[in-house]
């Protein structure tokens, strides 16, 4: 297992300053793994609530949890929602940071239940697969290759570190099969999985695109409404971004849908049947696969406050739109050698008043295009590289 040395401190100052921290993301993420670093999964204070005997333990929840002395672990805690007021008065009992820390898919009952309920004492911390700084830096140096295969495979821990290419894939086709089947039904998406399934593959084609439910929902037979909840849930699970237009008031037609993006290019992958390297390289969707992975990255170790990509009807458009404090920055997805300054690129940069626009791309070098605006490769968006994004 790579190590997750950011996402350890994250954690620890989270549960240094608030009563409960809840670790959200999908199933094989590496949530478990994470939080066996702050408590032993042997120790009476742990409860997996996917585990029989651990979820037998809380059947009466409020003698067992006020017996307990010392940091509480709850994984899978979307199973049992009515554990939520109980924690609620537990925390309050005392001020003392890192009571709980609380485990579980991003379902809309459990973040509904934790925002209700513990509002004020707790803090939640986003896990997903493995990203560029804890996969491709080895020995504080950059592993191109390392890069290659996090695009190919995708960040959950089991798929990435795969002896072969095809044990990936097959992980992969068993994760989206489990997800359909057995989780969407406990998120209250009771759907037959076959159109579940259908309507994965129907989605891997939109990757990188703006979303329209009108195609999908005549394709599968279904109103619009319901092809979006089907979105939606996809959404909260976190298989799925979507990423929101902004606006300006500029006297222009600007598009109002979001874009879609796999979060995880390996599934993205895994639907569209691209088995290897040399496939990915030269597939029709090479280049909007390659966009959503280093968007998700950008994402990830950028943190920014706002994230947006913007469009006219017109043909300008802005891949990434971030808004960090007070700066208004700009991002280009290219996969290209050579990146150049485009029309699209002066409009955006003009229409929307960017302090900088940065062109990321898979190469090597970074290199000025213009005032404002630089071509930087990949590596770049690691927290403090040599001449990384500021």
């Amino acid at each position: 297992m790579l190590e997750r040395t950011e996402l350890e401190k994250t954690v620890e100052r989270a549960l240094s300053r608030s009563r409960g921290v809840v670790l959200v993301g999908p199933r094989q993420a590496g949530k478990s793994t994470l939080a066996q670093r702050f408590l032993d999964r042997d120790s009476p204070n742990y409860f997996d609530l996917e585990y029989p005997p651990h979820a037998q333990r809380l059947t009466q929840a409020t003698g067992v949890l006020e017996g307990l002395q010392g940091r509480v672990v709850i994984d899978e805690i979307q199973r049992k929602p009515e554990l939520f007021p109980l924690l609620r008065v537990l925390m309050d009992r005392s001020n003392a940071p890192g009571q709980f820390l609380l485990l579980g898919s991003a379902s809309p009952s459990l973040l509904r239940q934790a925002g209700e309920s513990l509002l004020g004492r707790i803090e939640t911390v986003e896990v997903g697969g493995f990203d560029l700084q804890e996969a491709c830096v080895q020995d504080g140096a950059w592993n191109a290759t390392a890069s290659q295969n996090l695009w190919l495979r995708g960040g959950f821990p089991l798929s990435y570190l795969a002896h072969t290419d095809q044990d990936s894939m097959v992980w992969r086709h068993n994760a989206i099969a489990n997800h359909v089947q057995v989780d969407l039904p406990q998120f209250g998406l009771n759907v037959a999985p076959p159109m579940m399934m259908r309507f994965w593959n129907m989605l891997a084609h939109f990757h990188g695109q703006v979303w329209s439910a009108s195609h999908p929902a005549r394709s599968m037979g279904v109103s619009e409404p319901t092809v979006r909840r089907y979105l939606d849930v996809l959404t909260q699970t976190m298989m799925v971004r979507q990423l929101q237009p902004w606006h300006e008031n500029l006297g222009k037609r600007q598009v109002k849908a979001p874009k879609i993006y796999f979060r995880d290019t390996g599934l993205l992958h895994a639907l569209l049947g691209i088995q290897d390297a040399a496939h990915l390289l030269t597939h029709p969707n090479s280049g909007a696969s390659w966009e959503g992975f280093a968007l998700e990255q950008v994402l990830r170790l950028a943190k920014p406050d706002q994230a947006y990509f913007w469009a006219t009807h017109q043909g300008a458009e802005l891949d990434l739109l971030m808004f960090k404090g007070t700066q208004r920055i700009g991002v280009e997805f290219k996969r290209a050698d050579a990146p150049v300054l485009t029309a699209s690129m002066r409009v955006a940069l003009e229409d929307l008043k960017l302090d900088h626009l940065y062109v990321v791309y898979p190469g090597k070098h970074r290199f000025k295009l213009a005032e404002h605006v630089e071509a930087v490769p990949l590596w770049a968006v690691l927290p403090n590289p040599q001449g990384a994004m500021s």
